[in-house]
């Protein structure tokens, strides 16, 4: 654990257990997604899900990445992951995005999709909001979490005909926001 930086961030009058507490249930939520949308993923099949493929696949790697990026902070400010990934999947701050009762219908594997992603958008702007102007570091990966989640969001309901966005699909490259905070990169 970084003492000094889980010093300063109660030292700003943040519940840091409470915060720890909330990048746990996110954390659990980005892995159980990386998993869930791997499902969903395989299912997008025929003419309307082939073209969906691509955008699944961007987002399912994003949120491991985000995984990867939120394990490094929980354990800085004295947090720690469950021992057990059934708890851990049990704590998840989203539910689980789990396929539709009809796997042909690509329409319904779009609203879990979506769905998935405003649950995300809600959480990184909770812990935005909480950290804001008080734990830098926090703030910057929520932030740049937030970002990434807000374009998934984006390009599903684009397909879902909820209007156009202004995002458009990265070539190439993922997690431009979440790259300098994994620890692997």
């Amino acid at each position: 654990m970084a003492k000094v930086a889980r010093e300063m961030v109660e030292k700003t009058g943040i519940d840091v257990d409470e915060l720890v507490e909330m990048l746990v249930k996110n954390a659990a939520a980005e892995l159980t997604t990386f998993y869930y949308y791997t499902i969903l993923r395989a299912n997008l099949i025929g003419l309307e899900g082939e073209g969906i493929k691509e955008i699944a696949e961007a987002a399912r790697i994003e949120d491991r990445n985000h995984f990867e990026a939120l394990v490094p902070r929980i354990y800085e400010l004295g947090g720690k992951l469950p021992d057990d990934m059934r708890e851990f999947h049990d704590i998840s701050a989203c539910p689980p995005a789990r396929l539709p009762d009809d796997i042909s219908d690509v329409r319904a594997i779009l609203k879990v999709l979506v769905e998935a992603e405003r649950c995300a958008v809600r959480g990184y702007s909770e812990i935005c909001n909480l950290t804001a102007g008080k734990d830098h570091r926090t703030y910057a990966l929520a932030l740049a979490i937030l970002n990434e989640e807000i374009e998934h969001e984006s390009w599903f309901s684009e397909f879902l005909g909820e209007g156009p966005s202004g995002h458009f699909m990265r070539r190439g490259e993922t997690s431009p926001f979440v790259r300098p905070f994994m620890p692997s990169v």
